[in-house]
This record gives structure tokens, C-alpha cells and sequence, in this order.
């Protein structure tokens, strides 16, 4: 999963939405002077990864993108669901899109102190670009799969992959349909676990 699902998927609490998103960026163990709803927000990320990698949909669309694009075949199918979930955001929130993505670089900027480095470094881009709601379009799409491969450093042909994504565009969506109902209620489970311990 990506940002905005990752986000989306936490629940309400704006600090498990904050651990959400910084997960990636926390390597190893989670540092304990974490307050316990960002640290609940990490593991809750690496359990939806876990589970969305073992997926028997991701792991099809994974082989058929790695086909394609090779090493970034397996980061795709996130993107991918990233737009679609920004694209319905209404069918799965009482909220916008918009209002969920101020509310959350709100929280965001609230827990600057708990950010990693790597974050902070990008954050305020992030937000002044307001890259959840830019998943909305697939030029927008397009755009955070330019910056993520800036980021790696890592040569690749995203006009290729729009094409390649416009062409398939129906399939993935499918693939986004059947798949985020899975992963919701998983993470829903999860959660309860959580909050049970």
C-alpha cells in the first residue's frame, strides 16, 4: 500500500495515521519513546504490507508489472490503488478527499517533533503539492511515480508506464475492486487486536 491507502486504512486516530505514514521510514525496531498510537500505526503498516504482498491479486499484478518494469513492478500495484482509492475517495468516506487531506498534514505537522528525518525532508512538498489529492488523476499519478523515481535514482520510462497503465486501466481497476475490501477488512482486524491487548 501507498501513502493514501496506508493513511486511509488506520482508522480515525490521527497518530496511527501519522505512524501510517512514516512507517517505511522507521527501520527495525520501533523506538519506544514513540507515544503508543504512532508506534500501533507502524506495526499496523507493516502487518497491511505483509498482507498485501502475500495477496494472491497483488502478487499476479506483481508478476505481470514485473514483466513490464522490472524492479519497480513490485511498487506499482500501490500507486495503482492509490488512484483509484483518491479517484471513489467519497465511496469509502464520509468525508472529501480534500478534507481528509488537510485534516491529515494537520496531524502531521502537529507530531513534527516524532518524524524521522527522511520525512521531514519532504514533507512540506508533500503538503504544499497536496499529493493525496493529486492520486486523483492519472497525470497526478503520474507526477508521484516522476518524484519516487527521482528519489531511487533508478532510470525509468513513466511515459511508457502511462500508456502501459491507460491501456490496462480497466484491469487494474478490477484488481483495486476486489482486492481493497480484503485488506480493509483485515485491517479492521487487525486494529480491533490492537486495541484489545
Amino acid at each position: 500500500m501507498n501513502y493514501l491507502a496506508h493513511i486511509y486504512l488506520s482508522g480515525s486516530s490521527p497518530q496511527i495515521r501519522v505512524g501510517g505514514f512514516i512507517a517505511d521510514a522507521v527501520k527495525g525496531g520501533i523506538p519506544e519513546h514513540y507515544p503508543y498510537k504512532l508506534r500501533s500505526g507502524i506495526r499496523l503498516h507493516r502487518l497491511i504490507d505483509n498482507y498485501t504482498d502475500h495477496h494472491p491479486l497483488v502478487r499476479e499484478m506483481v508478476a505481470l508489472l514485473n514483466r513490464e518494469f522490472g524492479r519497480y513492478g513490485g511498487i506499482l500495484p500501490d500507486l495503482f490503488f492509490d488512484h483509484y482509492l483518491a479517484r471513489d475517495f467519497e465511496n469509502y468516506s464520509s468525508v472529501s478527499l480534500s478534507s481528509f487531506s488537510r485534516k491529515f498534514y494537520f496531524d502531521l505537522v502537529l507530531n513534527y517533533s516524532y518524524l524521522p528525518v527522511r520525512i521531514r525532508r519532504f514533507m512540506w512538498h508533500f503538503i504544499f503539492t497536496n499529493r493525496l489529492c493529486c492520486y486523483r488523476t492519472v497525470e497526478g499519478l503520474m507526477e508521484s511515480v516522476g518524484i519516487m523515481v527521482e528519489y531511487r535514482g533508478v532510470p525509468f520510462d513513466i511515459n511508457k508506464l502511462q500508456r502501459y497503465f491507460v491501456d490496462n486501466y480497466d484491469y487494474f481497476q478490477d484488481c483495486f475492486y476486489s482486492f481493497f475490501p480484503d485488506v480493509m477488512n483485515y485491517a479492521e482486524n487487525m486494529k480491533q487486536e490492537e486495541n484489545s491487548r
